[in-house]
């Protein structure tokens, strides 16, 4: 009977264990931030297909079997959690997980605004800050497309065959925005545009946009804004990052980063971009390209020398190259600069050295540099455009603590500018040869900041540069930081800003098409004078936090030079405005997230931009500028289901009218542009932590600028202008062939001419 009893107890302890094994565990689980429990993040157990939705008091409650598991905690405006549980007792288990803020607007580390590093809600000076997150909502093969979602910032394309283009800013052309790689302006004239372009994606840290004249810092060409582009730091990127993505028009863009080591020392980061666009369209037939034909390879690559006490030293440098042309679909390199078919094509080499050294001495005094040499070897039809620039800048700064709450930015800058090309722009009619522009332009700068106390604090700069040509130009600037209550900031900027002005090298359209080119005097530096109110506000509810930008400014412009369409049909010309131009307007940019859910970004920009002269008659006139709208709006929604690890990015733009360049009265196109708008949607699939697949759609509406108009480009049929006829005046004359009495014109280009296009692509991120 013992016996009996022991095999009895034995076997309720094997079946009691047994099933023990295979009883559900409580897991208890509460996520918080820095400071407080988070509300509303998902709860994922992917291999369960189990997800849960944290409550109000960031609490959450899993039935788990004994094992491992990989839980995977997400919101909107936090970095994905990944971690292993082990599920190891029969007793319930607790743990706490934390999530790593991403840097709020507010909170995001600028340096544009005052030449070194400072939180954004700290900088007198307003800084837009836009991150490689906001770049993937709407994936585009440049810079220069991305910036097409970002509120009071326009890519202009000014030529609809070889697509050369600049960035407006607040209504202003390229040519007022001043593009820099780290700080260090290595865009200019020629190559304003190739700064945007061929910029490995997975090198870019953040770009930082400053809106209104910086020349108080950054000398000529930032008359009008600041585009920076923040590369990465070496020590601080993945190990391997890939992107490569086609859309259904055959373009291909490959964009990949590597890190590398040379020794214990040297860091190395090397980026690669690569696209390739080869299969003409022509959508609205008219025998010509909608889009230009691209292929072009960049690579950049940057290295970082680790120091003692941490002092900085960085050399970047990059190689770029491309071969781009459109025109008459039936070309080829065979045509090139010659009369039977149109084309115009477009031969870039240029490279960049970047470099950034902080001296060894106690104080934080920093040299910089970089060089470039930009070739262009091009033919607009039978014309050659044979051009090369060379720009070298140094500088150096000091950077001065006086006191607890003073601080002092002293610097000095040398720019040298080389340009020489086959126009008449650099030809001495007098000495009857070829005269190549140099120039060398010196420069002193300070910076002094007072925070007067927690709430408030001032800055003044003042810079002075002297050019060999135009002498002395002095550019001084003040700001004034308000801190209110509850994480609201009222900024008050103002100050000056100039630039020196290269005709031919900003002016493509000086190149292309029949008009002749007339400078009428000697040209003088354009100063402006710029005031701006900045309101920026955070508020939080719950699970919901809203930040909103609101801004109006006035710049005001002397000597501005706006190329004249209309006085000369058959001319473009170039001459100090007889009065002044004025650009006015306000700005709202909003982002809120809800639910760690919904993010959605949105921005509408209302501007007034025009030139005031005088008539024949002494009286005052106002005039609206060509290609600059009178209003505009942007957004960015974002959707994120956690559990399955999709994302949906709905952006879009929209534009209000503006004025066009016409060649006629009798010209049939549009004189004013409609309202347009361009969408896109995409889907991202995140498969792992280190690969997400995406896709979608681009120009949702298939918009182009040939809707509702008769044509776009005039006399595409006879681009070398063989069969028009001209009066004695050089006026062409209506023909039953040419019955609106056109010329051959490229110029009349206000929006994307590409429709709509599928994409896909894939990403991969290595830590």
């Amino acid at each position: 009977m013992k016996q009996e009893r022991i095999i009895l107890i034995t076997a309720l302890l094997v079946f009691f264990s047994v099933a023990g094994q295979g009883q559900d565990v409580l897991f208890k689980g509460s996520i918080s931030t820095d400071s407080t429990r988070l509300a509303g993040a998902t709860v994922e157990i992917r291999k369960l297909k189990k997800s849960i939705v944290a409550d109000t008091a960031g609490e959450f409650t899993l039935v788990l079997h004994p094992g491992n598991y990989n839980i995977t905690i997400s919101a909107i405006g936090f970095e994905q959690l990944n971690e292993t549980i082990a599920i190891n007792s029969t007793t319930a288990t607790q743990k706490d997980f934390r999530l790593k803020a991403i840097a709020s607007a507010m909170e995001e580390v600028v340096v544009s605004g005052t030449m070194k590093p400072v939180q954004r809600k700290e900088s007198p000076i307003l800084v837009e800050v836009y991150s490689p997150v906001f770049l993937k909502k709407n994936p585009s093969p440049s810079l220069f497309e991305s910036l097409q979602n970002v509120n009071g910032v326009r890519p202009q394309l000014n030529c609809n065959i070889c697509s050369t283009g600049d960035i407006h800013i607040n209504g202003l052309e390229g040519p007022y925005t001043m593009v820099t790689i780290d700080g260090m302006p290595i865009v200019s004239s020629l190559s304003s545009v190739y700064g945007l372009f061929g910029i490995p994606s997975q090198l870019i840290e953040r770009v930082e946009i400053v809106k209104g004249p910086a020349s108080g810092l950054y000398g000529s060409e930032a008359i009008g804004g600041l585009i920076n582009i923040i590369t990465k730091s070496p020590d601080k990127a993945p190990s391997f990052t890939a992107n490569v993505m086609a859309t259904s028009w055959q373009e291909y863009t490959t964009d990949i980063g590597m890190k590398w080591k040379l020794n214990k020392k040297v860091t190395g980061l090397t980026g690669i971009n690569y696209y390739n666009y080869q299969h003409p369209h022509d959508k609205n037939n008219d025998q010509f390209t909608d889009v230009t034909l691209q292929h072009r390879i960049s690579v950049f690559n940057k290295l970082s020398l680790q120091r003692n006490k941490d002092r900085v030293a960085t050399l970047a440098a990059r190689y770029f190259y491309e071969d781009r042309w459109g025109g008459d679909t039936r070309w080829n390199k065979n045509f090139r600069g010659g009369d039977s078919l149109y084309g115009e094509s477009i031969y870039t080499s240029r490279w960049e050295l970047i470099g950034n050294y902080q001296l060894p001495v106690d104080e934080k005094m920093f040299f910089s540099f970089s060089a470039t040499d930009h070739n262009q070897n091009s033919y607009y039809g039978t014309s050659p455009y044979f051009a090369n620039q060379k720009i070298l800048f140094g500088q150096l700064t000091w950077d001065k603590n006086i006191g607890t709450n003073h601080t002092a930015l002293l610097g000095t800058a040398l720019r040298y500018s080389y340009y020489d090309d086959n126009s008449t722009a650099t030809f001495d009619t007098l000495l009857k040869r070829n005269k190549e522009e140099r120039y060398l332009l010196p420069g002193l700068f300070v910076q002094d900041e007072w925070k007067l106390n927690n709430n408030h604090q001032l800055l003044f700069g003042l810079r002075y540069d002297y050019h060999s040509v135009h002498k002395n130009i002095i550019t001084p600037r003040i700001a004034y930081k308000w801190a209110l209550k509850d994480k609201q900031i009222i900024r008050v900027n103002a100050g000056t800003g100039f630039r020196v002005v290269s005709l031919f090298t900003e002016e493509h359209a000086a190149l292309t098409g029949a008009r002749a080119v007339e400078v009428k005097e000697k040209l003088k530096p354009e100063k402006s004078y710029n005031a701006n109110l900045n309101y920026s506000a955070q508020f939080r509810s719950g699970n919901s936090v809203l930040n909103a930008d609101i801004s109006a400014w006035y710049t005001y412009f002397h000597n501005q030079i706006i190329p004249d369409y209309t006085t000369d049909v058959n001319k473009i010309i170039y001459q100090n405005i007889r009065g002044y131009a004025v650009s006015r307007g306000a700005s709202v940019n909003i982002e809120g997230s809800l639910g760690h859910r919904l993010k959605i970004l949105s921005g509408f920009t209302l501007q007034d931009v025009a030139k005031f002269e005088k008539n024949s008659a002494g009286e005052k006139k106002r005039h609206l500028l060509l290609l600059t709208e009178r209003w505009s709006g942007t957004w960015a929604i974002t959707y994120l289901f956690p559990a399955s690890g999709i994302s949906i990015d709905y952006t879009g733009n929209i534009y209000g009218p503006m004025l066009l360049p016409l060649l006629s009265a009798t010209d049939p196109r549009n004189a004013v542009s409609p309202v347009w708008c361009i969408q896109n949607i995409q889907a991202t699939k995140k498969i792992s932590s280190s690969i997400e697949i995406y896709g979608g759609i681009k120009n949702l509406l298939n918009w182009t600028a040939s809707k509702n108009n008769p044509f776009i480009i005039a006399r595409s049929n006879d681009p070398f202008d063989k069969q028009v006829q001209f009066d004695a005046n050089g006026k062409a004359i209506a023909t039953a062939d040419n019955p609106y009495g056109l010329t051959f014109d490229p110029a009349y280009v206000y929006a994307p001419n590409q429709g709509i296009r599928f994409f896909a692509g894939i990403r991969v991120s290595i830590k």
